[in-house]
């Protein structure tokens, strides 16, 4: 009975038995009293869910990027280790959200469904959307640069990134003068987990009742559209798994892609296994250390910064699900809105902590990024749990690549005994 505690099992539940209530109501007539009754209690169910979500979404995104960009004052006496650390976490997630917008256009999945469920939520976007390029870069900028108050209170999402980056800066730049500071925020987030925490007990609830009313109110071509995503999203990150990765390490980090894989396969497996990064830290610290032959004051700054930082598999999924929805609302996003997406994306997978919820939280934050609607989230929720498995395995993959390439342009040998403090991230068991 254990299996039934974890969150994924039960949302997984709780979405086979919306869409079995959807089929349930389907065989109903439309007029009648327990069809009307349902969906408007289906209604109510997903609107206090989707709502719960919204009201986090800001607090959880700016806590969570200052206390993650802040951990970096840890470590001011290796400028040049975490600086090549972030060179490569940026280049590796550019490139595998490019790889996830490109899929999503090369097979277009959703491409001529359109989902009535969400044009209410649509209905104030379409006037905004059409604007010429230097339009675009002007709006852009000025959306970016504004109060931050004003930004949190209307959940102008890219805003309160920027604003968090700088007060992270700072809290870096400061030292000891804003430990107060630092501890506070990293407290405040803390406590918005535990109220993340909370919400997600509604979850399962919330879930069922998306599905059931997405499936007793459209087609259900829909789930076909959702296989063919899945499958699209799974061999992008393939892809970037066995050939963009491997080509990385062997130009920048002169090391054979078969002995990185073969050093590297417990990890790999344990990723696959528990879909959590942070629950794999140990065995990918270990296999860099032993079997690749990294320097441990490397290993031990990159793989747990990585674990909270580096997701490219999360960051590829989160692109080329915003454009899956855009598709099944029947909206096509201009270039300035597929960089907002990427850019999104990006931050989105820097900043989240590996747990489930968070990872909802801010697929939300990439959606609303360019005004598709959240209550779509619902519909990738039902594979969620299994894609997960691969783009977990592909986020271990790029910290220990990471690492090696690390070493190698920091000068650090694997021989050296002199360590890095490591970052000490909240580790958690739970799926990213």
């Amino acid at each position: 009975m254990k299996l039934f505690k974890s969150l994924n099992t039960q949302i997984f539940i709780a979405a086979v038995l919306g869409v079995l209530f959807g089929l349930l109501l389907n065989t109903l007539p439309v007029e009648s009293a327990f069809h009307s009754a349902s969906l408007y209690g289906l209604g109510i169910a997903s609107s206090i869910f989707i709502g719960l979500l919204k009201l986090i979404l800001v607090p959880l995104i700016f806590t969570s990027i200052v206390v993650g960009v802040s951990n970096l004052q840890a470590h001011e006496h290796g400028h040049r280790v975490w600086k090549v650390t972030v060179i490569c976490c940026l280049t590796t997630t550019t490139i595998a959200v490019t790889i996830g917008i490109l899929c999503a256009h090369l097979f277009q999945p959703g491409q001529g469904l359109h989902i009535d469920l969400f044009q209410q939520a649509m209905s104030g976007f379409e006037a905004k959307q059409q604007f010429s390029p230097s339009e675009f870069i002007s709006q852009f900028i000025n959306g970016l640069l504004v109060n931050p108050f004003k930004a949190m209170a209307e959940n102008n999402v890219l805003a309160v990134v920027v604003f968090a980056l700088l007060v992270g800066a700072a809290l870096v730049a400061g030292g000891p003068r804003y430990e107060v500071v630092h501890g506070f925020l990293n407290q405040s987030f803390q406590l918005v987990m535990h109220i993340v925490g909370w919400i997600m007990w509604l979850a399962p609830i919330g879930i069922f009742a998306l599905m059931a009313k997405l499936v007793a109110s459209e087609s259900l071509d829909v789930l076909g559209s959702l296989a063919k995503f899945a499958v699209v999203v799974t061999g992008s990150t393939i892809f970037h798994g066995l050939v963009v990765l491997p080509a990385l390490l062997w130009i920048f980090g002169r090391m054979s892609p078969l002995t990185f894989f073969r050093g590297a396969r417990p990890a790999l497996i344990t990723a696959f296994a528990t879909s959590s990064s942070s629950a794999t830290m140990p065995v990918s610290m270990r296999c860099a250390e032993q079997n690749l032959g990294v320097n441990p004051g490397v290993v031990g700054f990159v793989v747990p910064l990585g674990s909270q930082m580096n997701m490219d598999g999360t960051a590829l999924y989160e692109a080329a699900a915003a454009l899956f929805i855009a598709n099944l609302v029947g909206l096509d996003l201009s270039i300035g809105q597929q960089v907002v997406v990427c850019l999104t994306a990006m931050i989105a997978s820097l900043g989240a902590p590996g747990i489930p919820s968070a990872g909802m939280v801010t697929m939300i934050m990439v959606l609303q990024s360019v005004g598709l609607p959240a209550e779509a989230v619902a519909i990738l929720l039902p594979i969620d749990r299994i894609l997960d498995t691969v783009r977990t395995v592909v986020n271990v993959q790029g910290d220990m690549m990471i690492s090696v390439v690390v070493q190698r342009f920091s000068g650090m040998n694997g021989s050296a005994t002199e360590s890095t403090p490591a970052v000490q991230p909240s580790v958690s068991t739970s799926p990213d």
